[in-house]
């Protein structure tokens, strides 16, 4: 089958130091919907947890939110996501980009507040959508990611 008409499963990590979000998504397709948030300590996800989203999805392609400043440039959160995606490629064996999310979570709180929702965001979080909103822009401009592995 040619490349551009696979269907290939892909999941999509919101990067974070006290949760990630994660969304799951078929190229084909162009959709993606929300899966879940893994705690994190300091940046470091429940693997375990992880290990049974890889085995139970049996994703193609991993994409890791890059979260830039606005003007472009990395800051050290941006070191932090690229170890996570260097960690999810050594274990999972998988291709992994890095896909700018600048705006994402903004976004996304929008979303849960324009739909009626709670707006206790630290209890709640928005990182699963935000995965989602990650995800959706690699849909419509996949050459605008950053290959990491």
């Amino acid at each position: 089958m040619p490349e551009h008409t696979r269907a290939r499963r892909v999941l999509a990590f919101d990067f974070g130091t006290r949760r990630m979000g994660v969304a799951i998504g078929q190229e084909l397709l162009g959709k993606a919907r929300p899966l879940t948030m893994i705690p994190a300590r300091d940046g470091v996800p429940d693997w375990e947890t992880i290990r049974a989203l890889f085995g139970e999805w049996c994703p193609d392609h991993v994409l890791v939110g890059l979260p830039l400043n606005m003007d472009g440039s990395e800051n050290d959160m941006c070191a932090r996501a690229r170890k996570f995606g260097k960690r999810l490629h050594g274990r999972f064996h998988v291709p992994v980009d890095m896909m700018d999310e600048r705006l994402t979570s903004f976004e996304a709180k929008g979303e849960v507040l324009a739909a009626g929702g709670e707006d206790d965001f630290g209890r709640y979080g928005v990182d699963d959508l935000a995965a989602v909103l990650i995800l959706e822009a690699w849909f419509r401009q996949p050459d605008t990611a950053l290959r990491l592995m």
